[in-house]
């Protein structure tokens, strides 16, 4: 008997603000299927689910908002702060990330689609690369993605910076990807990246 035929598993990762959900968005466009881990993360903390009930115990109610549900604001100039307090979180809530993306994969029909694309911002630092057949990296200059978080999160630079450090050097993750997008350049110049490697991955 050969093997029962899978849709090709593909994980796109980067750093804060190196673009990862506009080339998603390029990628679905294009017809891949594509999964936000950073949608799956939101959802396992949700309220009444077990991950905020595990989130406030190790926390504290500090980090709700007055709705109950989780102060996203709150929790983040805790764990940003405090590699501990990272790690714990992570510990709460990739684990439900992890199976939502195995289910998501299973669903999909290898007849209609040759890949489908994970974005998962964190896949180097969790170890998660080794679930994947390959590996997508959006990378910008690192000068660029500091701009970028300070622009779009309103953070300070020591703010910036400490958010962009909780996170792998984005030239280290660019050395281990199979594929790169540099997103340096125009919007144009980025979408015909994505055009180029769809076609290379069998699309």
């Amino acid at each position: 008997m050969g093997n029962t035929p899978r849709v090709r598993r593909i994980a796109l990762t980067g750093g804060i603000a190196t673009g990862k959900s506009h080339v998603r968005a390029r990628f679905e466009a294009l017809g891949v299927p594509t999964i936000d881990a950073d949608v799956l993360a939101r959802a396992a903390v949700a309220p009444g689910t077990a991950g905020l009930a595990a989130v406030v115990e190790r926390f504290g109610r500090g980090v709700l908002d007055e709705r109950g549900a989780l102060d996203r604001r709150a929790l983040a100039a805790i764990v940003f702060a405090d590699p501990d307090a990272r790690r714990a979180l992570e510990a709460i809530v990739h684990p439900d990330v992890r199976r939502a993306t195995e289910r998501w994969f299973a669903s999909l029909d290898p007849a209609r689609h040759r890949f489908a694309i994970a974005d998962i911002p964190l896949l180097y630092e969790v170890g998660r690369d080794r679930d994947f057949d390959a590996v997508i990296v959006a990378a910008c200059d690192p000068a660029t993605q500091l701009r970028r978080v300070m622009e779009r999160d309103g953070l300070s630079d020591a703010e910036a910076r400490r958010r962009v450090g909780a996170q792998l050097p984005i030239d280290d993750k660019a050395r281990r990807a199979d594929h790169v997008i540099r997103t340096d350049g125009t919007l144009a110049e980025t979408d015909r990246q994505v055009r180029e490697l769809y076609a290379a991955l069998g699309g």
